[in-house]
């Protein structure tokens, strides 16, 4: 059996994962703020093992009864692969640093950087005496390597989580059983995200031009094409323990 834990599974990159995940021999564990009911219908006229859980990745106590519970429902003498993908992220705040709120600041570094350093140490944890394919993959972006004007703190937490990734992937190989962890860039997709850059003023985020022309000239990957390069890439045997992957170098 192959397992797979997603967070942000409702909707964007999650979703398509999720969706492209119901095959035969896996069973998906979909965590999110909220129920794709689609998903959720999808995968019992597939006959695919889904085990939804809904929690906001940010708050780190629920997160880990959740982690614990999702945990209980794996059976370690028929794991042939487990796998967590660490995708729930959000972009918000967008705007010059002093002129931010602090709780926006906090929501963004729990869920893009706190949450995924948590739900990892707990995964290894876990599996850490199994001797089976155990990877992990944390969702990055391009903004970690790239400055912009009004995501100071969404950058930060990238660049940070790619950091860890490479930190921890140094670390697995001195480890009898490693687990093998990756970030994965998925470039610019058409996602709600987007949207959201779409709809801020020059003041908050000077660059906005940009970002407007790739959804007016179709430059926006659909998050379904994007889920299949990551799947692709998850099933090919020369991973390299700690890398960062960036799309542009998979197609």
């Amino acid at each position: 059996m192959n397992y797979y834990i997603v967070t942000g599974a409702s909707k964007g990159l999650g979703q398509s994962i999720v969706n492209l995940l119901f095959k035969k021999g896996n069973t998906v564990f979909a965590v999110s703020r909220s129920i794709n009911h689609e998903l959720v219908k999808k995968a019992k006229d597939l006959e695919v093992t889904l085990h939804w859980h809904t929690v906001n990745v940010g708050h780190i106590d629920e997160t880990e009864s959740v982690f614990n519970t999702i945990f209980e429902r794996v059976n370690i003498d028929e794991i042939d692969s487990i796998t967590l993908i660490n995708n729930a992220g959000v972009i918000e705040p967008i705007n010059t640093v002093g002129s931010m709120e602090s709780n926006e600041i906090k929501m963004n570094v729990e869920t893009n950087l706190l949450a995924p350093m948590v739900w990892t140490n707990l995964f290894l944890e876990n599996t850490q005496a199994l001797n089976t394919s155990k990877r992990v993959v944390n969702v990055s972006s391009g903004a970690a390597n790239n400055p912009y004007s009004g995501w100071s703190v969404y950058c930060s937490t990238k660049a940070g989580l790619d950091m860890f990734t490479k930190t921890v992937g140094l670390e697995q190989g001195k480890e009898q059983y490693p687990a093998t962890v990756i970030s994965f860039s998925p470039g610019i997709m058409d996602t709600t995200m987007q949207t959201t850059i779409r709809s801020k003023s020059k003041e908050q985020f000077e660059t906005i031009d940009i970002f407007k022309s790739y959804k007016e000239e179709g430059m926006l990957r659909t998050t379904d094409y994007v889920g299949s390069v990551l799947l692709n890439l998850l099933d090919s045997s020369e991973i390299e323990n700690g890398k960062v992957y960036d799309i542009k170098q998979l197609i």
